[in-house]
Order: C-alpha cells, then sequence, then structure tokens
C-alpha cells in the first residue's frame, strides 16, 4: 500500500507527541482537553482524542477526575495541617457558684490542644494577647498555618463599641441615574443605622 495516497489527517509529529509527554509528565493535573488548549497556544492543532491515544501509548495514565464541588470534610482533610481551631469552654463551679471559660486552640491536623487560659470574664482585649501568647510558643511553626475557625462569639473582638457609620448622602428626588424609587426610599428610610 502507498502511504503517500493515505487519507485522513496527518501523523503527529515526533515533536509534538515529545511536547504532549513532556506537558503530561510535569503537569500531572492537566487532562486531554487542557493539554490540547495549551497546545492550539503554541501552534500545534491535535485534537483530545488523539492526545489520549498518544498518553495511552505512552503508558502514561489519564489525569485524575477532580470535582469541581470540594465538599467541607474534603477541605478539612487537605488543610488540616495548616488549621487552627479556637474556642472557649465554660465550666461551672460548684464551690465558687461562679461560671468559668477554659480559653483552647487545637490544632487540627495533629488534634493538639492548647490551653491557654482560663477566666470568669472573657473578652477582646485578654483574648487577643492569649493568641499574642501562643504565637510566641508556636515559634517558627507558626508560619505552617494558614486559616483560623472561630465562632463569632463577642470575646474574639477588640470590645470596641462599633463606630456608627455616616448618614448615607442625600440625593435629589428624581435625580438622572438615581432610579425610580430613590427620591420615595430617601425621604422615608431616614437615617442609616448599624447592623
Amino acid at each position: 500500500m502507498d502511504l503517500s495516497q493515505r487519507t485522513g489527517r496527518p501523523p503527529v509529529s515526533a515533536e509534538v507527541v515529545a511536547l504532549i509527554e513532556r506537558l503530561a509528565t510535569e503537569n500531572k493535573g492537566w487532562g486531554y482537553r487542557r493539554i490540547q488548549g495549551e497546545l492550539l497556544k503554541v501552534g500545534h492543532r491535535v485534537s483530545a482524542s488523539a492526545i489520549r491515544r498518544i498518553l495511552k501509548a505512552l503508558k502514561i495514565p489519564p489525569a485524575p477526575r477532580r470535582d469541581t464541588d470540594t465538599t467541607w470534610r474534603q477541605f478539612l482533610q487537605a488543610q488540616a495541617a495548616t488549621m487552627l481551631a479556637v474556642d472557649f469552654s465554660h465550666v461551672d463551679c460548684a464551690v465558687t457558684l461562679q461560671r468559668l471559660y477554659c480559653f483552647f486552640v487545637i490544632e487540627v491536623g495533629s488534634r493538639y490542644v492548647h490551653i491557654l487560659g482560663v477566666t470568669a470574664n472573657p473578652d477582646g482585649p485578654c483574648t487577643a494577647q492569649q493568641i499574642r501568647n501562643l504565637l510566641m510558643d508556636l515559634g517558627d511553626r507558626a508560619a505552617d498555618f494558614r486559616y483560623l475557625v472561630r465562632d463569632r462569639a463577642g470575646q474574639f473582638t477588640d470590645g470596641a463599641p462599633p463606630s456608627p457609620q455616616p448618614p448615607a448622602p442625600s440625593a435629589p428626588a428624581r435625580s438622572p441615574g438615581g432610579g425610580p424609587f430613590q427620591g420615595a426610599s430617601q425621604a422615608s428610610a431616614g437615617p442609616r443605622r448599624p447592623h
């Protein structure tokens, strides 16, 4: 059979096969379509099925299937070593009839618990100081942590009352670009209140 009379697409050159192999081995998460797109950027037009066939011949497995929706459990498993979780636990003392709050931090990856302090009146400045002490104790390891999990309790704030928001600037009724209901809503709403 004369190969010069062959129909169909021309075979993929050895240079492009080497480039496909390099892209697939250096970027393990890239699938056939991503490799196809990168090849298009540099001027090589190769179908995804040809890329699949080439990688299969080179015994390079396909990229792992990645879900675009990461669940909270998957996120925690992947990032556990970089997370700290903080909270207060309370204990009611039967002798003094007082409620004591224990401030603790958990290294999520190792499940190591740091007891930072026990107090009857936790507030923002005290909590901030305990966190600063923990960072000094962690030393160089403090840079390993990227996420802090906490609730929105008042003990984690600075304790200062929120500053009131300035009133919204008033615009004349029926001003251009103000929308059809701007004049009526501003007249009846009055000044804004902080939430």
